[in-house]
């Protein structure tokens, strides 16, 4: 299995951390994002690399900017 890139997985669980705490569950971000949810689990998961309109997308649908959705994720 690869090695998961640390920028990916430090997103993936800043995505995960939101979604919990608006208690959503995976499916009904992926609705309100109009995204799939196996997309979100892998964006939860590190393995995924989502485009800025995605990023845009979850942040909406999460209530929040797509700053706050990034912060802490550094290079």
């Amino acid at each position: 299995m690869p090695k998961r890139d640390p920028i990916l997985a430090a997103f993936g669980r800043n995505v995960r951390k939101r979604r919990e705490a608006k208690q959503l569950t995976q499916e009904s971000l992926a609705e309100k994002a109009d995204l799939d949810r196996t997309y979100i689990s892998d964006i939860e998961r590190g393995t995924r690399n989502p485009g800025v309109r995605n990023l845009v997308l979850l942040a909406k649908a999460l209530g929040i900017t797509s700053a706050k959705l990034m912060e802490g994720v550094d290079a």
